[in-house]
Formats: structure tokens, C-alpha cells, sequence
């Protein structure tokens, strides 16, 4: 007997099991964020064989954890081939019930405040909620703690009022070798913020972070790597905007191009963000300073043409969303990296990197090969300090010329 869950998926029989009467809830979810009729039917499927086993096991609807959907899966491998969605799928479902309030949520076991574990979510707690830094910045610092940590007391206990100036300065010397400049030097910026903070919990009695070393890293020591004003031009021709995938490519590469925005501020741009009748534009930019900047008529159209004919719909409230299902927003800047990446590979762009940085290097030279101020380029990539935009001059060729002393023997 068939047993339609849905106006989209029918079943051969009816589900069983303590989840069963939520599938049909589930179904409407997954149809709501964009996913296809194939996909939800799979992921219902799988839903009520997981219900099923749940209810040979005697599983309780609040008794249900993310362990049972490994075990099961394992159940689930002795008897057909393992797909590589399944645990996706039915953690996916988990969390729906979670959000339904039918499911409790998984309380997680607190580390030991000897451990590795324990120090660095401790520190991870004290960026987000005492020094309020973003989400970026603690991603990268963490990292780099926990090598600290497990470099100096390996698996056994950690003893923070152990350390010792030699165990910091033996740990840089050891890592800084294997890195890029920059992440040497983020690695340093990092570890002196947790020795600063191992300070703060009165666990270290003297300055720890002033015995990291510095690892050298010059500013300005480079040329910033620009795209061309033809090499944009090139780049924007090759998008297809006869689809729904080029036209939010296109308005995003304009937003780049055009106004030289991070590929983060591109990811957290939201709809309200968009004054349309004044024709400005609201950039969420680092350490949470918000810039208002004039919407080009250009990149008004482009993103406009996205939001009515191509941008899935749903609930979220960002510009720019993901082009398979769920249908929400980037989950960081790196989705714009990537389009950036795929876009460039796919045309015949011989640009300097893969990476979206070079735009707002390109908005930046070209302002200043047309003689804009250092100032006015500055306002418009929402930089906080004069300094940061000094790099610039360095691509001033013939302004450069103008500074540069006579050989000392003469014409060759």
C-alpha cells in the first residue's frame, strides 16, 4: 500500500518508528530550502529506515543522539552499499528535529581542565565574548594555540604555569621555518595572544608574550597583484547570463570590480543593506565598521537581474545564495575564492592569482593611474588607516620615476 508523506514523495509502505510522524514535516522543509524532488524522496527514504531501526532498538524520540546515526549506518552497511550523503542526510534530519524541539539538544562532554580541549574553548570563549574579535580571526588564531599546546606537553596534562620563555621561543623556531611569511607571522600574533590571556587567568606570572619571536615580514615589501581593466572586461564578457549561476557570478565579480569589497563583505551583504531609491550601498567591513558606498547604476542592474531571475527562493536575507540546495547564504569568503577560481579557469584570463583580493588591487591602481588621492581610494575600500593604502604608490610607475636619483655612473 503506498503512503504519500507529501504532495512530492510517496512511500510503498508506511513508516514505522518513533520519527515517522515528523517525516512529513521534514519533506516540506527540504522542499522549502530548494532541494530537488529526487533528493528529498531519498532523504525521506533514508529517514524512515532510520525510524524503523529506531524502533527495533527501542529508541525514544528524546532518547536519540548523533551516536545512533552512526550506529545505525553501520547497521545500515552490512546489509547495502554505504552512499556518501547518508550521514550528511541523517544528521541533517537530527538537527531538524532538534529545531522542531522533539529532539534534545546532545549535551557534549566538558574536557578535563587539564587537556588540550579545555584551553583552547576556553580561549576561543575569551576572543568571542571578551575581546569580541570575528569569527575569522578566531579560526585562525585557535589553530595555532592547540599546536602550541601539543607540541609542548604532548598528550599528557597541560600545566600552563610550566612554560617557560625557551618552550616559546623553541616552538616558533620550529614552526616559522615550514610557513609562509604571513602565516608566520599570524602564528606569533596568535601565540602572544594566548600567553596574554594565560596572564590574564593568573595561570602564568610573568610576560610570556614577550619572549615570542618576531618573524620578519616587511611592509609593503611587495607589489600588490592587480587584474587589469581589460582583464575585468575579458572576465565579465565570458559569464553566461542566461542562467540563473551567471548572473549571480556576474553581479558578484562586479561587486569586486566595481567597488573593490572583501570577498567577506560580499558573503555578509544583506538585502536591507541595499538603498535602492538612494542608490547606496551598506558594507559590513572588518571589526564590524559599516560603510555606506555609491551603488554604480552597473552593478545595480547586475544584481538587480540576479535577485528576480535567479536567486533561489527562501527565508534567508542574503544577497547571494548558494546555487544548490539549502538555499542560504555562503558559509565564508572562501565560496567567493572559489567562484573567482572557477570563473577565470573557465575563460581564457591570464590574470596574476585565482583569488578574489586581486579586483580590490585592481580598483585601487587604476583609481590612482587616474589620479585619484590616496585619501579618496582609502574612503573607498574602507580602509581605517593612511598607511594601509601607501602600498598603492609602489605601482605608481611614473610617479616613482619622477622620485628616482640619477646613476651614479651615469647612462649605460
Amino acid at each position: 500500500m503506498k503512503v504519500v508523506i507529501n504532495s512530492q514523495v510517496v512511500l510503498s509502505q508506511a513508516p514505522e518508528g518513533p520519527i515517522a510522524p515528523y517525516l512529513g514535516r521534514f519533506a516540506a522543509s527540504l522542499d522549502a530550502t530548494g532541494y530537488t524532488v529526487k533528493w528529498i524522496h531519498r532523504q525521506v527514504l533514508l529517514g524512515a529506515c532510520f525510524s524503523q531501526w529506531l524502533g527495533q532498538e527501542t529508541v525514544a524520540l528524546q532518547d536519540i543522539t548523533s551516536d545512533h546515526v552512526t550506529r545505525y549506518l553501520r547497521y545500515r552497511a552490512r546489509r547495502l552499499s554505504p552512499k556518501s550523503g547518508d550521514h550528511g542526510a541523517l544528521t541533517h534530519l537530527v538537527d531538524f528535529l532538534r529545531h522542531q524541539g522533539v529532539v534534545p539538544e546532545e549535551r557534549l562532554a566538558v574536557p578535563e581542565r587539564s587537556s588540550i580541549d579545555h584551553w583552547t574553548r576556553a580561549y576561543e570563549v575569551y576572543l568571542r565574548e571578551e575581546r569580541a574579535l570575528a569569527k575569522a580571526t578566531i579560526v585562525n588564531y585557535v589553530p595555532f594555540v592547540r599546536n602550541f599546546l601539543k607540541h609542548r606537553f604532548g598528550a599528557g596534562a597541560v600545566e600552563l604555569s610550566c612554560l617557560s620563555p625557551s618552550d616559546v621561543v623553541h616552538f616558533v623556531r620550529h614552526q616559522a621555518p615550514h610557513l609562509h611569511k604571513k602565516c608566520a607571522k599570524l602564528m606569533t600574533t596568535a601565540l602572544r595572544s594566548f600567553l596574554r590571556y594565560a596572564r590574564f587567568c593568573g595561570e602564568v606570572d610573568v610576560d610570556l608574550a614577550a619572549a615570542v619571536p618576531v618573524v620578519p615580514n616587511w611592509s609593503m615589501a611587495s607589489i600588490p597583484r592587480a587584474i587589469a581593466p581589460e582583464q575585468v572586461r575579458q572576465l565579465l564578457a565570458s559569464i553566461d547570463r542566461g542562467t540563473a549561476t551567471g548572473r549571480r557570478d556576474y553581479a558578484i565579480v562586479l561587486l569586486l570590480a566595481r567597488l573593490g569589497l572583501r570577498a567577506g563583505e560580499v558573503v555578509s551583504l544583506q538585502l536591507d543593506d541595499i538603498d535602492w531609491k538612494a542608490g547606496h550601498l551598506s558594507v559590513h567591513g572588518k571589526s564590524g565598521q559599516r560603510n555606506k558606498l555609491p551603488l554604480p547604476a552597473e552593478v545595480g542592474r547586475a544584481v538587480a537581474a540576479y535577485l528576480k531571475r535567479g536567486r533561489p527562493p527562501g527565508t534567508s536575507r542574503c544577497v547571494f545564495l548558494r546555487a544548490r540546495a539549502p538555499a542560504c547564504g555562503f558559509q565564508g569568503a572562501s565560496a567567493i575564492g572559489s567562484i573567482v577560481r572557477h570563473r577565470l579557469q573557465r575563460s581564457d584570463v591570464d590574470a596574476p592569482t585565482f583569488g578574489a583580493h586581486q579586483f580590490r588591487h585592481g580598483l585601487a591602481t587604476e583609481m590612482l593611474r587616474r589620479g585619484a588621492s590616496l585619501g579618496e581610494i582609502g574612503d573607498l575600500l574602507g580602509h581605517r588607516h593612511p598607511q594601509t593604502t601607501m602600498i598603492y604608490t609602489k605601482v605608481d610607475l611614473e610617479a616613482l620615476r619622477k622620485l628616482a636619483q640619477p646613476w651614479p655612473g651615469g647612462e649605460l
